[in-house]
């Protein structure tokens, strides 16, 4: 079950209590003061950890709480700190607060740790307010409340390459062609029903990620089919490929109106890098999709690629071209920073 957005509550842990003491042993006249300090309590830390592809081990735990320190002991004692608690989470996971809607954290790479709720401190022990004129103090600090926040986990995957196009437009058959994923492909529309990320052996020591979005529809932008839940997976994508039937009756259509659900979604797609393809090639004769090749779509001036994931016709030379493509915006992504 792939699960990309759960709410939980996260709480740091009490600092420990001060304590009141004094010193009692024999042969020592007046001991004075000798409470200890309390613990700090526990953070709550998050860590991207990249064996970890869904956020479905938060979904049947809805409240984190941190240790909280212990108290101070007699003989200047301090208390013991509350253990930390770490939550584990997968890479492009974005933390909000769930009041708010803001933006808190964005986990966007593995091995990331951050400390988002702090500890309360502990308090001070009445040996830490003795004077000259108050030999003894018969108060201490109280330990600090711990930090509480409601929290939204939203995951965006992060891939290399998004693969947009409608309901059985072969993007499945496609990414299990390139790569060992292993998605459900049938003959009916909404065959994916969660998004599928492929690693791409490309030729030797190298790789790529493929994103394998469900389909999208006319209107995904306002929810409809499987829409919003999955459009932003396409967000993070440095690429996007866009797979069309080579059988549409209207394959230019069909790009406009997934270009157009993309930009209504987010301005930023409409920016990203695309390349156009037909699939599907084997379900017509070899002089056809040859002519296909030559279609021209409005804002793109790039070459149309036409390829067959069941033949593996053109698999190479399209997934050349993908390694290309990200490795020119890697290079353009360096020379900004």
């Amino acid at each position: 079950m792939f699960i990309d957005q759960v709410e939980i509550d996260v709480e740091s842990g009490r600092g420990g209590n001060g304590a009141v003491a004094f010193r009692r042993e024999k042969y020592v006249p007046k001991g004075g003061p000798s409470g200890g300090n309390g613990g700090t309590g526990g953070n709550v830390v998050f860590v991207t950890d990249n064996n970890l592809s869904t956020l479905i081990d938060l979904r049947y735990k809805r409240y984190y709480k941190a240790d909280d320190g212990d108290p101070g002991g007699t003989g200047l004692k301090d208390g013991k700190n509350g253990s930390h608690i770490f939550i584990k989470v997968p890479p492009g996971t974005i933390l909000k607060d769930r009041a708010t809607g803001e933006i808190i954290h964005d986990l966007d790479k593995s091995g990331i740790e951050v400390v988002l709720c702090r500890g309360g401190k502990g308090g001070k022990g009445n040996s830490n307010f003795a004077t000259p004129t108050q030999r003894t103090p018969r108060y201490a600090e109280k330990g600090r409340p711990g930090e509480r926040i409601n929290l939204i986990l939203e995951l965006k995957l992060l891939a290399d390459v998004g693969l947009v196009g409608f309901p059985n437009a072969g993007k499945s058959t496609f990414i299990s062609s390139v790569s060992e994923a292993k998605p459900k492909i049938a003959d009916y529309p909404f065959t994916t029903l969660e998004p599928n990320l492929g690693i791409v052996r490309y030729k030797e020591f190298n790789s790529f990620t493929v994103a394998d979005i469900p389909g999208i529809i006319e209107g995904a932008h306002q929810g409809k089919g499987l829409g919003l839940r999955f459009l932003r997976h396409i967000e993070r994508t440095k690429i996007l490929l866009f797979l069309i039937d080579i059988t549409s009756e209207d394959p230019k259509k069909d790009y406009t109106v997934l270009a157009k659900e993309l930009k209504k979604f987010s301005p930023e797609l409409a920016e990203k890098e695309r390349i156009i393809c037909f699939s599907k090639s084997d379900l017509v004769e070899p002089d056809q999709a040859e002519k296909m090749k030559k279609t021209k779509f409005r804002g793109y001036k790039d070459k149309v690629y036409v390829i067959s994931s069941v033949a593996r016709s053109g698999l190479d030379e399209l997934t050349d071209t993908l390694w290309q493509t990200i490795n020119k915006n890697k290079r353009s992504d360096n020379a900004e920073i």
